[in-house]
């Protein structure tokens, strides 16, 4: 047995572990979905951190800077200029607010700041993030299949199937205890591999004598140019999409969540600080990751441009090392999907069940539940994985939208703006939604669409348009909700 594989079998051992200890820590289905509002601020940075960067970050942004060189770059300015932004201006605010309220979960949130429109919200809501969180859901298990393969010589098949088998497993079991402590651990190995990889593979290159910027210059789709030799609109174009992953972090739900389990709202300040050192070093890493593999390899080396920081990792450190870190590309995959299960099944049970229904169960039977749900939705992300051939990068940045322009928006001129209204909310989630669905899938059925993704990313155009729509219905309605 190599001692990758022993590395990778004991990562696996800590994380079921982790979620045995755990099960006893639920009493309540509020203790499942939000830890009681007990957790400390170094464990809700990591488990955000985990939880924010998917499999995408150590897999799909090394493969984009791979493919495309510092064109990549864009992508990774915008994702840390939206961890800055919603770190200063929704994690505290959203931990009090939600705490006035007794939210539990962003569905929740939005319903109880209004004396109406409350049922509409929460399964307007419901659905949007059954829809978009089982393709997020998917794209992590795909993650899980392309790691294993690379470095085991698992079929991809089978890898899909380890992967959602632990995730499903230790979620059922510790719920959000199991996966914010998970996420530490998950975080750490994460944080690790993007620093040392890259650093290891410079220092390779400087060894053998390969020239990185050489590299870099004949790097596919102009890749060693910001702009990829681009103009005009079109360079215009290619900044809009990378940095509009940045407005997406204020409307992920598996993400707000970690700002309203913090037990003291004083303590975002040090969750906030080791967030932004983390994203940081990370993102810088991911990208170095993707850059060193061109020298190292040559810029057509990967018909999967994705297998590229697994393949990297096996052949530059020890074997030990190597297994300790590929378990990062695996923690990215499980610290998103773990926090995606738990996202979905509190949406059923809590806003679905409980708030709009009006079911009212015991807390063991609502555990019960709660457990039951969190399978059912695993095996159907498994099997949207399963049938998928898109690349990681692409189904999450789909789902992102979705998510992002749906719940963002309505989240920030919620807690900033006093005009805000329930409809407006509404407006918001429906168009943002829509919007993401219209703009990717429109094309595919409609063949003398051009692909209108290629011209301006869905991130913004989405984003744009439920924040637009947020502001026009609020104020359209702003006098019925001071008179109701």
């Amino acid at each position: 047995m190599s001692f990758t594989l022993i590395g990778f079998i004991l990562y696996l051992i800590i994380i079921l572990f982790v979620g045995f200890i755990t099960y006893k820590n639920n009493k309540s289905h509020q203790d499942y979905f939000l830890a009681g509002r007990k957790l400390n601020p170094w464990v809700v940075a990591f488990s955000e951190r985990a939880s924010g960067e998917s499999a995408w970050l150590l897999l799909g942004l090394p493969g984009l800077a791979y493919a495309s060189g510092l064109i990549g770059s864009w992508d990774a300015i915008g994702c840390v200029s939206g961890i800055f932004f919603y770190w200063f201006f929704i994690a505290k605010k959203l931990r009090i607010e939600s705490q006035k309220t007794d939210s539990i979960t962003l569905p929740d949130f939005f319903a109880e700041k209004f004396g109406q429109n409350k049922n509409p919200i929460r399964v307007i809501a419901l659905l949007i993030i059954v829809f978009f969180f089982t393709f997020y859901l998917a794209s992590q298990f795909n993650a899980a299949g392309k790691v294993l393969n690379v470095t085991f010589g698992i079929d991809w098949e089978w890898g899909v199937v380890l992967g959602a088998v632990v995730i499903i497993f230790y979620t059922m079991m510790g719920g959000f205890f199991a996966v914010a402590w998970t996420d530490l651990v998950q975080g750490i190995i994460m944080i690790g591999a993007l620093v040392i990889l890259p650093l290891a593979g410079w220092i390779e290159l400087q060894e053998s004598g390969k020239s990185f910027n050489d590299a870099l210059s004949n790097a596919p789709s102009f890749g060693g140019e910001w702009l990829g030799g681009l103009e005009g609109w079109a360079a215009i174009a290619l900044v809009i999409s990378g940095l509009s992953w940045g407005p997406g972090y204020m409307g992920q739900p598996h993400l707000l969540t970690r700002f309203m389990s913090i037990s003291d709202p004083e303590k975002i300040k040090v969750s906030r600080r080791v967030a932004l050192w983390w994203a940081t070093l990370a993102f810088t890493g991911a990208l170095f990751i993707g850059l060193v593999s061109i020298a190292y390899y040559g810029p057509n080396m990967f018909e999967d441009r994705e297998f590229v920081m697994p393949q990297l990792t096996t052949d530059l450190l020890p074997a030990w090392l190597a297994g300790i870190f590929i378990s990062g590309a695996i923690a990215a995959m499980m610290s998103t999907g773990d926090s995606q299960l738990l996202v979905i099944t509190s949406s059923v049970i809590e806003d679905f069940l409980h708030k709009t229904l009006g079911i009212r169960l015991t807390e063991k039977k609502f555990l019960m539940w709660s457990r039951i749900v969190t399978i059912a939705v695993g095996l159907l992300g498994f099997i949207i994985a399963i049938k998928s051939e898109s690349l990681v990068f692409k189904m999450v940045s789909y789902a992102w939208s979705g998510l992002g322009s749906s719940f963002g928006p309505a989240l920030l001129l919620l807690l900033w703006w006093k005009k805000t209204t329930s409809q407006g909310v509404i407006a918001g989630m429906i168009s943002g939604a829509v919007m993401t669905v219209i703009w990717i899938e429109l094309p595919k059925y409609w063949s003398t669409l051009p692909v209108l993704d290629d011209y301006i990313s869905v991130r913004f155009v989405s984003f744009a348009v439920a924040f637009f729509l947020v502001i026009v219905t609020s104020l359209l309605t702003f006098k019925d909700k001071q008179n109701g």
